[in-house]
């Protein structure tokens, strides 16, 4: 008789286990999505298909359930007929769970058999101490007016606190007003430092000369008319030559290139701190900046350091101060994420620009 035998110390208390073991949801977290088969009662469908050591889906049929101590299943995996049992052992820091498949009909390979067992140990003793903390996490969260301090995790109070969200509408309105006051203070600069180009161009000479009578007419007559014609060729070119130049950076300045790099800054069960660096180094000085973090599904900002920030479903919207030229700005921002093995964002945007660095495949 061939059989594939695990164990495992938790510090969990038996029924916390067992609702992982016999949850769907939670087993889809763990070990592998579970179909309840319609109309036969205890029969599961696991879909174990590609999974290391597995080589189709398994049809199991719940044979024996103590809860919360044994949950026995026949399973059925394309012809091969194993038996998996799962016991639970209360101790005294928490709970022993063994996990042994008993081969019945069939046969296994020494290579497939070395595969099973080693995913049978990942799942037990990461996969599956995951996702039992955050089932702990949960029921301190939900406990938080009954506990004290001892429910106050550093996340969850940082979700809670209502000065943030009084903080932000303040910094937004005052960067608002910044931004306003220097496109007032452009608009009344920027027409007067134009007008002497644009009077050039339109040749004022013909008014101060209604205005002195003859005595324009006769100086040009005499001596200057050719000298006049000449210094005001050469000198309406220079300056139409000057304006277009002097147009472009006034009226149109190059765009500050302003670009952004996210990496991972670090790493816990349930979340991680994520880090984006915006970088300018463009020629002109930003107004402001935008990045758009996408986040995976149930995922969650706590608390932001050099950003204001808001969340709409999984898209979390960033912006900050201007960036100034050849310099840089840092901001960071606390994931929750009930997904143990989501360690950054489906995605990182600037405008219409992708960021820099690292980030989750969708």
């Amino acid at each position: 008789m061939i059989e594939i035998d695990n164990e495992v110390g938790l510090s969990h208390p038996a029924d916390r286990v067992w609702r992982a073991l016999t949850d769907p949801e939670l087993l889809a977290r763990w070990f592998t999505e579970v179909e309840v088969v319609a109309g036969a009662r205890g029969r599961l469908l696991l879909c174990t298909a590609g999974l290391p050591g597995f080589d189709a889906a398994v049809d199991a049929e719940v044979t024996e359930r103590r809860e919360p101590e044994l949950l026995a299943l026949g399973c059925d995996e394309a012809g091969r007929r194993t038996r998996l049992i799962c016991a639970i052992t209360p101790t005294a820091d928490g709970c022993r769970l063994s996990v042994r498949e008993i081969l019945e009909h069939g046969a296994w390979p020494a290579e497939q058999r070395a595969r099973r067992e080693e995913w049978h140990q990942q799942t037990l003793t990461v996969r599956l101490a995951a996702i039992l903390d955050w089932l702990a996490f949960q029921q301190v969260d939900l406990r938080r007016g009954e506990l004290g301090d001892t429910a106050r995790l550093p996340v969850v109070e940082a979700v809670a606190d209502p000065s943030a969200g009084r903080r932000r509408p303040v910094l937004i309105a005052v960067l608002a007003g910044a931004v306003l006051a220097a496109g007032l203070a452009a608009w009344a600069v920027l027409p007067t430092e134009r007008q002497p180009a644009a009077g050039s161009d339109l040749a004022p000479l013909p008014v101060p000369s209604a205005a002195t009578g003859e005595t324009r007419p006769q100086r040009a007559a005499v001596t200057a008319r050719p000298r006049t014609a000449t210094t005001s060729t050469a000198a309406r070119p220079t300056r139409s030559a000057t304006t277009p130049s002097h147009t472009p950076t006034t009226l149109a300045p190059p765009v500050a290139a302003v670009t952004a790099r996210y990496r991972t800054a670090s790493t816990r069960i349930f979340g991680y701190t994520g880090e984006v660096v915006l970088d300018n180094s463009g020629v002109a000085r930003a107004k402001g900046w935008t990045v758009v973090v996408t986040l995976s599904k149930g995922g969650t900002v706590a608390t932001a350091n050099g950003a204001d920030w808001r969340q709409d479903g999984q898209a979390v919207t960033f912006t900050g101060p201007p960036v100034p030229v050849g310099g840089s700005r840092t901001f960071t921002f606390d994931v929750r994420d009930p997904d143990p093995l989501t360690k950054a964002p489906e995605g990182c945007t600037i405008g219409a620009d992708p960021c820099g660095g690292a980030t989750a495949t969708p």
